[in-house]
């Protein structure tokens, strides 16, 4: 079901993705503490010896070193970032803005990841159909972004949203598109007067949904 009309996919600038992500970004784009918390998440979510699938992924999935997986499928668009990222056992390049159709056998995957990337979809509603249909029956998709963005890479419904309206934004894609009620997840850092502390703000939300 199309949720987004034509506004709300355009995005400020249309060139093409690829070219955007041609250099490599070995950087962190999420402080410690959204890394902290994705990871438990991960912890407590994800079964020892399944099949994952990080999408929109780069150099780092934030995986805990400490679970054993049968397979971690990666996907992005810069070939050197997601060679870098060990975990993966395989991964290919496609922009999910042109071809949202995954190269994936239906019900070949346990679990789904998205981290920092839902806000440069141009089409969620026709990947969200894909994820559905590559997860297995109690197979779960998470969903984890923070207030970043490359904003001139964002469509509008992303840039012109509060931080709320995004969450029921992605919740109204996921339910319009075959998963049940998300679990949601939302963690803030409380305001500090530690003069370092303005390098761990970054707000935490998480989306957790099973197939219908």
């Amino acid at each position: 079901m199309e949720v987004l009309n034509s506004y709300q996919r355009k995005k400020l600038d249309e060139s093409n993705d690829e070219e955007f992500y041609s250099d490599p970004k070995f950087v962190y784009h999420l402080d410690a503490n959204f890394r902290h918390y994705l990871s438990n998440v991960y912890k407590k979510e994800i079964s020892d010896y399944s099949t994952v699938l990080d999408l929109m992924s780069s150099w780092d999935s934030y995986l805990p070193e400490e679970k054993k997986f049968k397979k971690v499928i990666g996907h992005g668009l810069n070939k050197q970032e997601l060679e870098k990222n060990k975990i993966f056992d395989t991964f290919w390049i496609q922009n999910f803005n042109k071809n949202q159709e995954i190269p994936l056998d239906s019900e070949s995957v346990d679990y789904c990841l998205m981290v920092a990337a839902w806000q440069y979809l141009q089409f969620p509603e026709n990947l969200t159909r894909e994820i559905v249909r590559i997860l297995t029956n109690e197979g779960k998709f998470i969903i984890a972004f923070s207030n970043r963005a490359f904003w001139h890479k964002a469509p509008n419904i992303w840039t012109t949203s509060t931080e709320e309206e995004r969450v029921k934004y992605v919740r109204k894609v996921l339910i319009t598109n075959g998963f049940n009620e998300p679990k949601i997840i939302k963690k803030f850092n409380k305001t500090s007067y530690n003069l370092f502390n303005f390098l761990n703000k970054d707000p935490f939300f998480c989306l957790i949904a099973t197939k219908e």
